[in-house]
């Protein structure tokens, strides 16, 4: 039988990092895949709007809250074997990568801190200081609400790219039960380092590698420091992290954004490139934030950027999520009229839009 909880007007607000978001209808918690996909049934058999809540860490939601039932995973499973892990949608993902460090294993330290549950990282494809979910992924357990059915996509089918997947391209498709991962063994190393931040803040090149449990703590202060570790009593980090992607350019692009940035900011001016596939260029979403003119702390309101990192926008009590959009917006189109460059938001959005 199933034990699913339930409540009505549940504040969601209760339910996100940002800790924004008015009632929803219904609140459904389940604590078993099966009592997920009976409820998720349930609201595709009665035409009943669903909203899927993991870890609330990657969600904007509307003050007049969801009108539906709002589903809360909060399943639990770490299985291990070998270098072999399985993770429940609910499990908390900053747990989960602590006790692989532990075990010895190397493959996903570098994600340490990051808020939210396992069920959520192959869907924004989680990435971090030089590594990505996709990378170690094998895969991916769900529930197919076109097919009525659950199914097991591998890795190669899962559409993974740059914060992107398959289940982000079709969100009302699939709900994330489990995921599952191949790790290494390196003898209690971290995997080499691939990001050059992590590097400098070890004394040590990229590509080398260095005790696993030396590069989480490393990545976790490195995190704590860009206000990006939840901390309830301290407001840089009620937020979602980063709120814009990095934007991806073509080489046309990039090109008239180079001749944007020497005008504003003077010959030889080089913007953040990096290498994204053939003909394509990411820079950074952070530098052109504060390029444009908005600095950490920026607002005099109660949404504001961080005071630590210019990507994460802030709620710093009393906020609504209408605050943080008009944040949002003016953010992006400040960093369009300055470098003709749009920001894309990376939290998912209910009820609302940038």
């Amino acid at each position: 039988m199933l034990e699913t909880t339930e409540t009505a007007g549940t504040v969601l607000a209760d339910l996100t990092t940002f800790r924004l978001g008015g009632p929803a209808d219904r609140l459904v918690t389940a604590s078993t895949d099966a009592e997920v996909v009976a409820t998720v049934e349930e609201a595709d058999a009665t035409g009943t709007p669903l909203l899927i809540i993991g870890g609330g860490s990657n969600l904007l939601i509307a003050d007049e809250g969801f009108r539906g039932t709002a589903l809360r995973i909060a399943t639990t499973g770490y299985h291990l074997d070998g270098t072999r892990l399985e993770l429940a949608a609910g499990e908390v993902w900053s747990d989960a990568v602590a006790r692989t460090v532990e075990a010895g294993l190397a493959g996903i330290e570098c994600l340490a801190g990051i808020p939210g549950s396992a069920g959520a990282t192959p869907i924004q494809n989680v990435g971090a200081y030089g590594q990505e979910v996709s990378s170690v992924i094998t895969e991916v357990i769900a529930y197919d609400r076109t097919e009525r059915r659950t199914v097991t996509l591998p890795a190669a089918a899962c559409g993974f790219g740059y914060r992107h997947s398959r289940f982000k391209a079709d969100p009302h498709r699939y709900v994330v039960l489990r995921v599952r991962f191949a790790l290494e063994d390196a003898g209690g190393l971290s995997a080499p380092l691939a990001y050059p931040e992590t590097a400098r803040a070890l004394g040590v090149a990229a590509g080398e590698r260095v005790p696993a449990a030396t590069a989480r703590a490393t990545v976790l202060a490195l995190r704590a420091g860009k206000g990006m570790v939840l901390d309830p009593a301290d407001h840089d980090t009620w937020s979602a992290g980063s709120f814009f992607t990095n934007p991806l350019l073509t080489d046309t692009d990039f090109a008239a954004f180079r001749e944007r940035v020497a005008q504003r900011l003077g010959p030889g001016t080089e913007p953040p490139a990096f290498p994204a596939g053939e003909g394509r260029t990411k820079t950074s979403a952070a530098w052109l934030i504060d390029k444009a003119g908005f600095t950490k702390g920026y607002g005099t309101g109660p949404a504001r950027i961080s005071g630590k990192h210019t990507l994460a926008l802030t709620n710093r009590g009393g906020a609504t999520t209408a605050d943080l959009l008009a944040l949002a917006r003016e953010v992006r189109d400040g960093v369009h009229a300055a470098f003709g460059v749009t920001l894309v938001n990376e939290p998912v959005t209910v009820g609302v839009s940038l």
